[in-house]
């Protein structure tokens, strides 16, 4: 789910910031002669450290999930509770039946949420993990559903997909950052340009990289539907709808004692807008599969 997403941007946005230190600081891919701004070498500078900032969170997203959400990985060969068993059967039967060749790692980490996510740099070095929050309030059959969909995205190599429209968003950020830097240089003092200069780098580059998550947003929600379908071929038509349901349901309950909060305290609550969402509505999502 939106976990997925949320740390492998956030690493992203971490991973870029780091490489431009490192590169001003060194002075290295030097892109501006006596003429100005050389826009030729600007774009190569751009799309090399775009791309590798991209394949460098992908690299590090499994392990970065794992550590900001404190994941119990399940160890298939130890011992393991019922319910632990019961997840690890069910992660490897999808993954098998969708042609995954090497097991992904299965963990549960403690949360009152009703979430899981699938991460990882590849098919065969993934992880998938679901909330504690998900167990308690989803019966079997949801949850195969859930953990069917989040195989699907596994299969399908969204992760990787995502990584190389990242890389291109990573260009376009990187370049128009150091335009705009730039340009804000030229209005200040010749001394004291170089450091507003940097400084303007990295304000530029988190601004547009936010703003580039709009395109990475736009394209998880589009993702979402195909890994929909991908989770009704593997566990059934039947139980995709129901986990989406249960879902939905859960959803409404949590959204009505939000409200209820909301309405004691005499706050007026605004609904996040879709443009900012990792995934499309779940009444949409419901309504293609059932269509399916």
């Amino acid at each position: 789910m939106a976990k997925r997403i949320f740390y492998f941007l956030l690493t992203n946005i971490l991973v870029l910031t780091t490489i431009t230190i490192i590169f001003s600081l060194t002075g290295a891919g030097s892109y501006i002669d006596e003429n100005g701004i050389d826009f030729g070498a600007l774009l190569i500078f751009s799309a090399i450290i775009g791309f590798t900032g991209s394949f460098i969170s992908l690299l590090m997203s499994r392990w970065m999930a794992k550590k900001m959400m404190n994941v119990q990985v399940i160890d298939p060969n130890g011992p393991m509770s019922n319910q632990e068993r019961q997840i690890v059967e069910m992660v490897h039967r999808m993954s098998r039946a969708a042609g995954i060749t090497k097991m992904p790692e299965v963990g549960i980490y403690h949360s009152p949420e009703v979430n899981a996510f699938a991460t990882g740099p590849s098919k065969n070095r993934s992880l998938v993990a679901v909330s504690s929050g998900l167990l308690q309030e989803m019966d079997d059959a949801a949850i195969e559903g859930v953990i069917a969909h989040e195989v699907a995205h596994i299969a399908n190599g969204d992760m990787v997909t995502m990584t190389l429209l990242q890389g291109v968003v990573n260009t376009f950020v990187i370049f128009l950052a150091r335009i705009a830097a730039f340009v804000v240089s030229r209005f200040v003092r010749e001394d004291l340009a170089p450091v507003v200069h940097f400084i303007a780098i990295l304000v530029f580059q988190i601004v547009f990289s936010i703003l580039g998550s709009l395109v990475v947003f736009a394209f998880s929600r589009y993702r979402e539907f195909h890994a929909d379908r991908g989770g009704a071929d593997l566990a059934g038509k039947d139980k995709m709808t129901h986990a989406l349901r249960s879902l939905q349901a859960y959803t409404h309950r949590i959204r009505d004692e939000q409200d209820s909060a909301i309405a004691t305290f005499k706050i007026s609550g605004k609904r996040k807008s879709s443009l900012f969402s990792t995934h499309p509505d779940l009444n949409e999502r419901i309504r293609r599969l059932e269509a399916k």
